[in-house]
């Protein structure tokens, strides 16, 4: 079946001021609130039937060569969640992420590692069993100071910042094309 101009992705926000895109998830169409239809009994029946845990093993990691994703929890892939999100980031060794802000707050919990963020022109340093929270419209970064992989969740409630029609995201630097020099075939374990 066609795409048609509705369904159909496009360059995206984050795409728009470069040739090519690092990340697909900034050109594909995305869920970012579902649609409550039916009776209410309906939707409650739905809501109680959905599976309550998510096997984090059973997804692939997107992105690299220096932050890689699994988006776990979020309106488009699980009927369970309408107002939060919640995914998993591997960054290499000594790798980092882009530069980027967004109006919805997020907690950074770190499962592995250590490395620090730029919040702001601000640094913080953070390792594993630390929780970080970053603010509403901050400008971040997040750095793995690391010889090894570094594992954080990341918890937020966008689906619900967006559903308010507080869409602000914006990329002040895009993430790293070429892998961290010594680190070229780093790929995150599939059984995370």
């Amino acid at each position: 079946m066609a795409d048609t101009e509705d369904d159909a992705g496009g360059l995206g926000h984050n795409s728009e001021k470069r040739e090519k895109v690092v990340w697909e998830r900034w050109t594909k169409k995305r869920t970012f609130v579902r649609a409550l239809e039916g009776t209410y009994s309906q939707m409650r029946d739905e809501l109680y039937a959905q599976p309550r845990i998510y096997k984090t093993s059973d997804m692939k990691w997107k992105g690299g060569p220096h932050n890689f994703g699994k988006k776990v929890i979020n309106p488009q892939a699980n009927k369970i969640a309408q107002s939060i999100e919640a995914h998993v980031d591997a960054f290499a060794p000594h790798g980092y992420g882009q530069i980027h802000g967004h109006m919805n707050s997020a907690v950074f919990f770190v499962l592995k590692g250590k490395g620090h963020d730029i919040h702001d022109g601000r640094r913080m340093d953070w390792e594993a069993g630390d929780a970080l929270i970053v603010e509403n419209a901050c400008v971040h970064q997040h750095l793995n100071d690391s010889d090894d992989e570094t594992f954080v969740l990341v918890l937020k409630a966008k689906p619900l910042f967006l559903f308010m029609h507080m869409i602000f995201q914006e990329m002040v630097e895009f993430p790293p094309e070429d892998p961290v020099p010594g680190h070229e075939d780093y790929a995150p374990p599939a059984s995370f």
